[in-house]
């Protein structure tokens, strides 16, 4: 059997790994247009603000450990056209322009995403940058240590954005944030929380401009001033942190079935529109348990997940993804942040008639140093009481709980269930009524 995995990251190598181990005899090819493989681009914002100094830490494996495995994983190899009906795929070496053809029996396409380039003029400049790649986060991390970078604005407020406001504000720089939508976090967290985070940002000194346009970067020798529709902003360093596109132009006349954005859509057993063609990762959607829908989440734990799954399915098997519940997290200086299931916001768009509820608790006992407030957001079913979401902000243990809420949703807990499960209680960690006990206490 000829296995085939495009892009060799989370989701294309859990999948080779995985596949490997069940069927030794297969012959399991890995293409990957870069030098770096199993790369966790998450670590480069704590990488670029010095909390690790070591860039080899965010590459699970070498290249050499998977050969050595038995994967013939190909670097700098990029895949420029798939042909479906022969099973087959046009190669470009990238070293030589030497071009071939591969054949498959079955093919997986894990070529994640590229940044979002938004319209604004002078993202060409020296010292803009997007934090994406290896080569990102070596380059920033160099100007970021040099005495005559100060001013540093940072533009898009999402997981990214404000992860390297965190950085940035940790090097000692003056840090600008500069948000298109009215306030931050906004396509994946509510009101609620969103303010919070605000606030947070605001005691530490952070300037925070929201609803607000860039129109262009200026400056000669490099961006020295950041243009808005409402002022100018002095920058020596520019980071721009507008989301990302899945990379999946080279298929388009595949036919193979994608959102608006060119998301893969699959199934819940990773398969695409195309007989033995499967998908995961940041260039594909995922099925969500709560919604019911193919929905496009770019997220490493989910990509992992999938990748494991379809490493089975590749050599035979025919497992099925129980579906994501969109779980994800953020530190934003002295607070946390988590969400998972839908928001109440989500809820609306989809015309669900759910009920809410948010109350405001405290992580550990009064007598407890370093006490933190925790705000708790439920979503559920008005009829029935199932929690179908949840979110928190707050001190140290707020995401941990959502991972209680990720497996009360995954187990169609009430409310009432949830205020009465039995959570651990000592003073370090908590009060004797846990906040999720008392979250789902108070919902009506």
């Amino acid at each position: 059997m000829k296995i085939l995995i495009i892009g060799a990251e989370a989701a294309g190598m859990s999948a080779a790994a995985k596949a490997r181990r069940l069927a030794p005899e297969a012959q399991i090819t890995v293409l990957e247009q870069s030098e770096i493989v199993s790369f966790g681009a998450c670590g480069l914002p704590y990488f670029v603000g010095g909390f690790f100094d070591e860039p080899g830490y965010m590459a699970e494996r070498s290249v050499e450990q998977f050969q050595a495995s038995g994967i013939d994983l190909r670097t700098g190899h990029r895949v420029e056209r798939v042909d479906a009906e022969a099973q087959r795929v046009r190669v470009r070496v990238l070293a030589s322009d030497e071009q071939f053809e591969l054949e498959y029996d079955r093919l997986m396409i894990a070529t994640g995403a590229s940044v979002v380039r938004p319209p604004i003029a002078g993202l060409d400049k020296e010292r803009v940058y997007f934090l994406k790649t290896m080569a990102d986060g070596l380059a920033l991390r160099d100007w970021v240590a040099k005495p005559r970078i100060q001013e540093v604005v940072v533009i898009g407020a999402g997981y990214i954005g404000l992860e390297v406001v965190e950085a940035m504000h940790k090097q000692g720089k003056r840090v600008r944030l500069i948000e298109l939508a009215d306030r931050v976090l906004a396509e994946s967290f509510d009101a609620e929380i969103s303010e919070q985070v605000q606030a947070e940002l605001a005691r530490q000194g952070i300037a925070v401009h929201l609803a607000e346009a860039v129109t262009e970067l200026v400056g000669e020798d490099g961006v020295t001033e950041v243009v808005t529709d409402q002022g100018r902003y002095p920058a020596d360093l520019v980071v721009v942190a507008t989301g990302v596109k899945p990379n999946t132009d080279f298929l388009a006349d595949t036919g193979i079935r994608t959102l608006a954005n060119g998301a893969l859509v699959i199934d819940d057993q990773g398969r695409t529109s195309l007989e033995q063609v499967y998908a995961a990762g940041d260039c594909a959607t995922v099925p969500h348990r709560v919604r019911q829908q193919d929905v496009y989440i770019p997220l490493a734990t989910t990509a992992n997940k999938l990748g494991r799954m379809i490493g089975e399915n590749l050599t035979g098997a025919n497992k099925r993804f129980a579906g994501t519940l969109g779980s994800a997290a953020v530190k934003v200086m002295g607070i946390e942040a988590g969400r998972t299931g839908i928001s109440e916001r989500e809820a609306q768009q989809l015309g669900w008639a759910v009920k809410t509820v948010v109350i405001r608790d405290k992580n550990t006992t009064n007598y407890v140093p370093d006490q933190a407030d925790i705000l708790v957001k439920l979503v559920y079913d008005g009829d029935s009481k199932r929690i179908l979401g949840g979110q928190l902000v707050g001190g140290s243990g707020a995401v941990l709980r959502v991972d209680t809420l990720a497996a009360a949703i995954q187990g169609e807990m009430t409310t009432e269930q949830l205020g009465m499960l039995d959570l651990c209680y000592a003073p370090p960690f908590a009060r004797t009524w846990d906040a999720l006990n008392v979250a789902g206490n108070v919902a009506k």
